[in-house]
């Protein structure tokens, strides 16, 4: 049963959150901020204060050890054998919970350690405002508008647990807070992403914006002959439907976007409950991922190279390409397999480009190209539905017998290939998930919204039981209606307006994108649909926890798996919220690989100034995890779940620092 909230607060009050208000900083002047004159001696005095903490910690633990045997030696010699026996059964039970004690000690002083190495976190120098740390790479800081108009520079994902910076990354000097759902998709602040000038330049359907004085505006169908109604409708025909709001009913929710331009597609099919995943290359300049989430549109950085996307198999419904810049016919055709992994039985892939034109198809080399295409998809048992003007659609086979009857390459992938946890692995050109239960065709899938609510039959090839899927169900419809009787008016759009702010005009929406770092079952993504808001979220399956992201894809969510050791592969300033349920506790059961304030120095980068952080767990893990908020100029409150509950809630603000 889930526990109702207790209105019990504590952590900083009104006048601390007054005086992070105040607390303002400029990157470029490093004095002010305690990165210049005398750090080094600075420095000697955190190491001191750490070294003290963690002598002070294990003193106190051994004299916790040291006080438990004398006590249990005091009660075997005053009594006789029957006593000693009792008394040795007493001291076992004291030794465990003093155990407990110096674990939880140790826990806190891991945790809050980091608090006596810095008594708050340095910002970084200017240069790092679009920090991403395993893509970001020192010729970032070079203007590529001084290259040459349509130089795209990108780079693979090397990610290193070492040398990240371990700094607050700093929004730009002209930051505004982001324009509310749905006006963003219409329009957003110029100066909140980085753009150059060349990358609207092309003039394609999902390119197309228009910037003005202050803001970036994105046309409407209503000013496009050719827009994307128009596209969408043509899709939905090519695939036998009557248009684009019967894609639901033909099986189709969630869509993978291939280098979506800004968005556009994905911003349009929301209106038509279809979920779609924007994935692009790392930009260092003009990002289509940093203006897609400034929309408040899914997107990540990924793309179609030398390793796996981080989604099990058999998950998407769609994959979508328009003038993409994957070569298909690269790499013996493993981008092709690996679409082929992604999309569920009976799903389709949409390719829009110019390479299959009358025109185009004069050049030998293009032929080459096209017919190498075309029979890479025939030996993956797609049918070829139709080809209109520079659009063709493909649909995957939702017959298992088909691949067996092939004499051609890609071969089925072996028993022992895992297709589920595929974490960024090298490709693998071979086709997977034949074998899975989850094999089922998308037109024999419960249609949307029915589909969140998967049932016994669907559970259990999870292998999860309708018992615990519904209590898990019934906790979060509870604790998202808490979290808005508790928070309001400050975090959700039921009451928008901030303090010194005048009235916003209707429609608004305070919270938008939400990534939940444990999504578990995606509990948290089903409780904020089921109430009305107006959100999507990233449900985060880390590497470490069990495996629930198929289930997630299967009940119409979005998803990703991370390794929290890891920057998360998106631009700074791109969620409005990042929730965790019992993330601490699962990272306190893997010894830390990593530290906590490297965790959250990561949460930080990519929440929003003003964006919130809802983290529950056990009451010690909450108190050491607010002493590193602390570090992080989070303003944070703890708030008891109930007063019988041993897990409270640390819920934080991140500041809107500027000068």
């Amino acid at each position: 049963m889930s526990r109702p909230l207790y209105r019990g607060f504590s952590g900083s009050g009104g006048k601390d959150r007054c005086a992070d208000e105040d607390r303002h900083y400029d990157p470029k002047e490093p004095a002010e901020n305690g990165i210049g004159a005398g750090t080094a001696a600075r420095g000697r005095k955190r190491h001191l204060a750490a070294a003290a903490a963690r002598i002070g910690v294990l003193v106190l633990a051994a004299a916790a050890l040291v006080g438990s045997v004398a006590w249990a030696g005091s009660l075997y010699a005053g009594r006789g054998a029957a006593a000693a026996m009792a008394a040795a059964s007493a001291h076992r039970g004291y030794r465990r919970l003093q155990e407990q004690l110096v674990t939880d000690l140790l826990d806190i002083g891991v945790l809050a350690g980091g608090g006596l190495r810095s008594r708050e976190a340095e910002v970084c120098a200017a240069e790092y405002e679009n920090y991403v740390p395993c893509y970001y790479n020192g010729s970032d800081a070079v203007d590529v508008s001084d290259l040459g108009g349509g130089v795209v520079i990108s780079y693979d994902r090397q990610c290193a647990r070492d040398g990240r910076a371990t700094c607050l990354v700093a929004p730009p000097r002209a930051y505004r807070t982001p324009v509310r759902w749905p006006s963003s998709k219409e329009f957003i602040w110029k100066d909140n992403v980085r753009i150059s000038g060349h990358e609207f330049s092309s003039g394609s359907l999902f390119k197309r914006m228009m910037v003005e004085e202050d803001q970036i505006s994105f046309p409407s169908d209503a000013h496009m002959s050719d827009g994307v109604e128009d596209y969408a409708h043509q899709i939905a025909e090519m695939i036998g439907l009557r248009n684009e709001f019967n894609f639901n009913e033909a099986g189709v929710r969630t869509v993978l976007d291939i280098e979506c331009g800004f968005g556009t597609l994905g911003a349009h099919l929301f209106e038509r409950d279809l979920l779609t995943m924007c994935i692009a290359n790392y930009e260092s300049s003009g990002s289509q991922v940093q203006i897609t989430l400034e929309r408040g549109i899914p997107a990540l950085i990924g793309s179609f190279a030398s390793k796996h996307l981080p989604y099990p198999y058999l998950s998407f419904d769609m994959v979508h390409c328009a003038r993409c810049n994957v070569e298909w016919d690269k790499n013996d055709g493993g981008f092709l397999v690996e679409v082929d992994r992604l999309l569920r039985p009976g799903g389709y892939f949409v390719w829009t480009t110019s390479l299959n034109t009358h025109r185009a198809l004069r050049d030998k080399e293009n032929q080459k190209k096209w017919t190498t295409i075309r029979n890479l998809a025939n030996n993956l048992c797609w049918e070829m539905l139709s080809q209109q003007d520079e659009t063709i659609v493909w649909k995957k086979t939702n017959k298992r017998d088909c691949y067996s009857s092939r004499k051609s390459e890609p071969v089925l992938c072996a028993k022992s290939h895992d297709p589920e946890s595929p974490y960024y692995k090298p490709l693998n050109p071979c086709i997977a998930g034949t074998r899975s239960k989850r094999w089922i065709p998308i037109e024999h899938r419960t249609a949307w919204p029915s589909q969140a609510r998967l049932n016994s039959t669907e559970l259990d090839i999870h292998g999860v039981t309708s018992e615990v899927f519904g209590e898990d169900t019934s906790t979060w419809d509870s604790m998202v209606r808490n979290y808005w009787s508790l928070l309001s008016p400050l975090i959700f759009s039921d009451h928008p307006k901030r303090p010194g702010d005048e009235e916003p005009q209707p429609p608004f929406n305070m919270l938008r994108n939400v990534l939940d770092m444990n999504a578990h079952f995606g509990g948290f993504n089903a409780a904020l649909l089921k109430s009305g808001k107006s959100v999507w979220v990233m449900n985060v399956v880390p590497t470490n926890a069990p495996n629930y992201l198929p289930l997630i894809f299967d009940r119409g969510f979005i998803g990703v798996q991370h390794d929290w050791c890891e920057a998360f592969p998106t631009y700074p300033r791109t969620y409005d919220m990042v929730h965790a349920d019992g993330f601490l506790s699962l990272e306190k059961r893997q010894k830390r690989r990593c530290s906590t304030l490297d965790i959250f120095l990561e949460v930080d980068r990519i929440v929003r100034p003003e964006g919130w952080i809802i983290i529950r767990d056990t009451a010690p893990l909450i108190e050491a995890a607010r002493s590193v908020a602390a570090q992080l100029r989070w303003d944070a409150r703890i708030l008891d779940l109930d007063i019988a509950s041993d897990e409270k809630l640390l819920v934080c603000q991140k500041p809107f620092l500027k000068k």
